[in-house]
């Protein structure tokens, strides 16, 4: 029979590796082709085709390469070329028996591999693998995203998107975390914001354009102060979210900063980017104007050592998906929704005391809630603990439900660990620039007036009068402390560090 290469490639070792190299070949051009017939593209298709099995086709040439090079150094050495390929006669009825059932076999292993391929970079490719397969680590950010407005967003459509290269450099980083966890050296909780994660114009901005966000939008807030009465009080806000494009309406909301038109720069002095002492902001016309904070200056040669980070739908919207509720938000809104009884003595101060109250694991933090606001109501108020017992465990249900969400001692995490900077009530949120602290050359103030981003258009006390004017009315804080709100960020009391 004609050989087409050298006697050297005629030898098991070669034999298995080109098998190699043509099975990893074949399920490559399989998932290419995949890929290209399906209307949504996988992510990890990409890590699959383009990175694991080129890899096993490096190995199996690798394999093949070996073979041959162990083939001419025995032929070299005058040793006789003992390893020969399998003569095959159709004629005899045993080899063609062989044949049939080897070529059989060979069909169905690449029938199973490329099935296998294919339900490798499915499961891989869902929110299963990334929440449940390191449950321990992942449980909080797992249970926070089933909650949250992404809760149908697939985790790699914003941890990896599309483009082979971001694939890579999240595998290669998911490396270390592989290691952090088989010999738990993770951290706990896991630090946020994350360094290497894909620019916002690449992820968010595919569903959400920022050019195209104009006028305002109404909130309706509803709170109970942690007394006996859980004195109710409201206030309707009026956002306003514009400033996107100037042909689709104003450009002084808050998505001005997001105007494609304009730039702006910042350079954080903390790692969770809370402190922000130097801004630089570029308008259409090529203005240029830096601001600095009065109370945290850096030296012009300080800033150019620093990070300077140019903004983007992350730095407001840091928590888009993975949030952790404050324990008062949390309560106020399931006592708006009459979840929680509001007529239960005390029961706002109650609920958010047993959320808040330390504990060593979620098992022991769900059994205290229960035995804390049973025992609260048993010892203040017997009666009502009797004649309205259904109340007290519904509320004990709620708070546990709050409590499964938002905390997890385990891995240190809760609301206090992961600021959320849209607002400003419970972290610095706007006023990590909008301060009136930061100041320009010119004279120029961030401002930190209530309704730069906002309008309030009402607020009503329980037994009081509603205010209500469509061109704002000023702010009462729900507990007399004078004029010392208008300076102190609301961070710094209702933080309650």
């Amino acid at each position: 029979m004609k050989r087409f290469f050298p006697l050297s490639f005629y030898n098991l070792v070669s034999f298995i590796g080109f098998a190699i190299v043509g099975i990893s070949f074949g399920l490559i051009l399989f998932l290419m082709l995949l890929e290209a017939m399906s209307e949504s593209p996988k992510p990890y298709m990409g890590i699959i085709a383009f990175v694991i099995l080129p890899a096993f086709l490096l190995i199996g040439l690798g394999i093949a390469i070996v073979g041959i090079f162990r083939a001419r150094r025995h032929a070299l050495a005058g040793h006789p070329h003992g390893t020969h390929l399998p003569r095959i006669d159709l004629s005899n009825p045993h080899h063609r028996a062989a044949f049939v059932a080897i070529s059989l076999g060979a069909i169905f292993l690449l029938l199973f591999s490329a099935f296998g391929s294919f339900k490798a970079y499915e499961h891989t490719d869902s929110d299963q693998f990334c929440g449940e397969t390191c449950h321990d680590v992942m449980e909080p950010e797992y249970t926070a995203y089933q909650f949250s407005p992404h809760a149908r967003v697939g985790c790699v459509k914003c941890h990896i998107g599309s483009g082979a290269d971001w694939f890579v450099r999240s595998k290669l980083s998911g490396t270390y975390q592989l290691y952090a966890v088989l010999f738990n050296k993770f951290p706990r909780p896991i630090p946020t914001p994350i360094r290497n994660l894909r620019p916002a114009q690449e992820t968010c901005e595919q569903c959400h354009w920022p050019k195209h966000f104009f006028s305002e939008k109404l909130i309706k807030n509803q709170y109970y102060l942690s007394d006996e009465k859980n004195t109710n009080w409201m206030v309707d806000l009026l956002i306003k979210i514009g400033g996107g494009n100037s042909e689709a309406g104003p450009t002084s909301g808050i998505h001005w900063h997001m105007n494609i038109m304009n730039t702006l720069m910042y350079v954080p002095v903390d790692s969770t980017r809370q402190v922000i002492p130097w801004i630089r902001s570029r308008g259409p016309d090529g203005k240029v104007t830096v601001y600095r904070s009065t109370e945290n200056t850096l030296t012009d040669e300080e800033i150019a050592k620093a990070e300077t980070r140019k903004m983007d739908c992350i730095d407001c919207h840091n928590r888009p998906t993975h949030i952790y509720h404050p324990a008062p938000r949390s309560v106020n809104h399931v006592m708006s929704l009459g979840w929680i009884n509001p007529k239960l003595p005390g029961v706002k101060g109650i609920a958010v005391k047993a959320l808040e109250s330390p504990y060593a694991t979620k098992h022991g933090g769900l059994d205290s809630i229960k035995l804390m606001i049973d025992q609260y109501f048993r010892t203040e108020h017997p009666d009502v603990a009797v004649s309205m017992k259904e109340d007290v465990t519904r509320c004990v249900e709620e708070v546990q439900k709050i409590f499964s969400r938002n905390y997890f001692p385990e891995m240190g995490v809760s609301w206090r660990r992961f600021p959320n900077n849209i607002g400003h009530l419970y972290y610095p949120g706007c006023f990590r620039c909008h301060d009136g602290k930061h100041v320009s050359e010119d004279g120029k103030v961030l401002s930190r007036d209530c309704n730069t981003c906002h309008t309030i258009l009402a607020q009503q006390f329980q037994q009081d009068t509603l205010r209500v004017s469509l061109s704002g009315v000023e702010y009462r804080h729900p507990v007399d402390i004078g004029d010392a709100w208008k300076e102190t960020n609301c961070s710094d009391c209702h933080a309650g560090n």
